[in-house]
């Protein structure tokens, strides 16, 4: 096995287990090493989302799920991260309005996306979590985005994502805008139900899905 397969696995495995300082160092290992930056990202994500499966059969609690939030926020952080992803000169690929829907206060989800999407060069508006759907057409109309993101992990958040799509086309905003809905609970059928243009159970799948969306927009494949 090389070394760089090595790390990932163990960084995998640390991220499970929570281990914030063995992630953070480790993470910093393999970038002096010769990981590319959005490769850690992928690998810190495997780990993520097996702290999810953890979650979802009541291994682990909620409290498990934050800190699993703050180590990716910790790693996003570092200054070779910072260094590669938030120049000021790079071009915006396209704004994104995100937020979690209203009755849900999670914010976990949230947050991994929107610092997955700037570090893909997206403007992230984030405006916070039990977001009322009045306030995500009043965002859509201030700034013009090209993607609204709505997130929610609570099952009955899925009316409350429907709602959103529902006073967008009222509001004449519905055909501006893509729309991606994220949570784990969510299907091809809730996606069409809600009347979103894609969902991803992913923060990861949802940034590539968004990529897809200006490149396709721009002319590129």
């Amino acid at each position: 096995m090389s070394e760089l397969a090595k790390l990932k696995q163990d960084l995998v495995a640390a991220v499970k287990e929570l281990e914030e300082e063995k992630v953070l160092e480790l993470s910093e290992t393999a970038l002096r090493v010769g990981m590319e930056p959005l490769e850690l990202l992928e690998t810190i994500n495997e780990g993520m989302l097996l702290v999810g499966q953890l979650y979802e059969n009541k291994t682990y609690f909620i409290a498990d799920l934050i800190m699993a939030g703050l180590i990716f926020k910790e790693v996003l952080g570092l200054e070779e991260m910072t260094k590669l992803f938030y120049s000021k000169n790079k071009k915006k690929m396209g704004r994104i309005v995100l937020g979690t829907v209203q009755g849900d206060l999670h914010d976990i989800g949230k947050d991994i996306f929107r610092g997955l999407a700037e570090t893909n060069n997206f403007e992230v508006i984030d405006i916070g979590v039990d977001v009322p759907k009045e306030a995500f057409v009043k965002k859509v109309r201030e700034q013009k985005p090209e993607i609204v993101g709505m997130s929610g992990i609570l099952t009955y958040t899925v009316d409350a994502m429907k709602e959103v799509v529902d006073a967008l086309k009222e509001a004449g905003l519905r055909d501006q805008v893509k729309v991606i809905i994220g949570g784990g609970h969510l299907t091809d059928k809730t996606c069409s139900y809600i009347g979103a243009d894609a969902f991803a159970n992913d923060a990861f799948d949802g940034v590539k899905i968004c990529l897809q969306w200006i490149k396709s927009s721009q002319g590129e494949h």
